[in-house]
């Protein structure tokens, strides 16, 4: 993205998602479900969501019903993601950077994600927090096996382009609380 970097474009990002997040109907957890409902019983992931993050956890629950679902647990600086078992009202515990986790992880591969993101565009390029954590992860699980990444996030989130570099993995399918999104 020319003149614009990764940090320029966090900042604008976050700001679009404050402002989808504080007009939000709660819609978006009724489509991803809908998206989810073709995967009946894969491994999946989720996520607390925190800050202005769109909310998953309705579709979660949901998914709970018919297979394991997981939440990312970070275990080190510039390692990949762990996964652990997580169903509606169980105890969790503060986790790093503030998300919850479960408090007796029970460990779960999954081969489905569904990532927060702070900026994504229609070809499936997605801009997170900068750790990496989920280009670590993604990078592994899809060296073992086929592994989907779906992005989940407001509309307003949608960029036309962004700054990317060759360790970021794409996202397959993009959610919002409007439209389903295939990148092309």
């Amino acid at each position: 993205m020319s003149g614009i970097d990764k940090s320029a474009a966090r900042k604008a990002a976050f700001a679009r998602r404050a402002a989808a997040h504080a007009a939000d109907p709660g819609t978006g957890a009724g489509r991803l479900s809908e998206v989810l409902a073709g995967h009946r019983g894969v491994p999946l992931s989720g996520y607390m969501p925190i800050r202005s993050e769109i909310d998953p956890l309705p579709a979660m629950a949901e998914a709970a019903a018919h297979g394991p679902v997981g939440l990312p647990v970070i275990e080190a600086k510039g390692a990949p993601l762990r996964f652990a078992r997580w169903e509606p009202d169980m105890p969790l515990i503060e986790g790093p950077f503030g998300a919850r986790i479960p408090e007796t992880p029970d460990w779960i591969e999954p081969e489905l994600l569904i990532v927060p993101l702070v900026a994504f565009t229609r070809a499936g390029a997605r801009l997170g927090y900068g750790g990496g954590f989920y280009d670590r992860t993604l990078e592994q699980l899809r060296a073992r096996r086929p592994t989907w990444a779906v992005g989940f996030a407001y509309a307003a989130q949608e960029a036309p382009e962004l700054p990317m570099e060759p360790t970021d993995q794409p996202l397959d399918l993009i959610v919002t609380e409007t439209e389903v999104i295939t990148p092309s």
